[in-house]
């Protein structure tokens, strides 16, 4: 069950990063390059596929120019 818990965040956290990424005009190449990933990672990332650091969305949070909790609020509500 926590292991479906985990991938249920890592969806959601993916998903709000790559809706705020196109709302931006940005493709995944470009936002990789300003992170300084590999755009592969990043749309693991995006996909839910891996679970990265939290100094890792920082990077992406900033390169996106928004606060972290525009990608992490409301997590609980996936945990229940």
């Amino acid at each position: 069950m926590l292991d479906t818990k985990k991938t249920e965040v890592a969806k959601t956290v993916g998903s709000r990063i790559r809706n705020i990424r196109q709302s931006k005009g940005l493709t995944i190449e470009q936002l990789a390059f300003e992170v300084g990933i590999e755009y592969t990672q990043l749309s693991r990332i995006e996909r839910g596929r891996i679970n990265t650091s939290i100094f890792q969305l920082f990077l992406i949070c900033k390169a996106l120019n928004i606060s972290f909790s525009e990608i992490s609020d409301d997590l609980t509500e996936v945990m229940l």
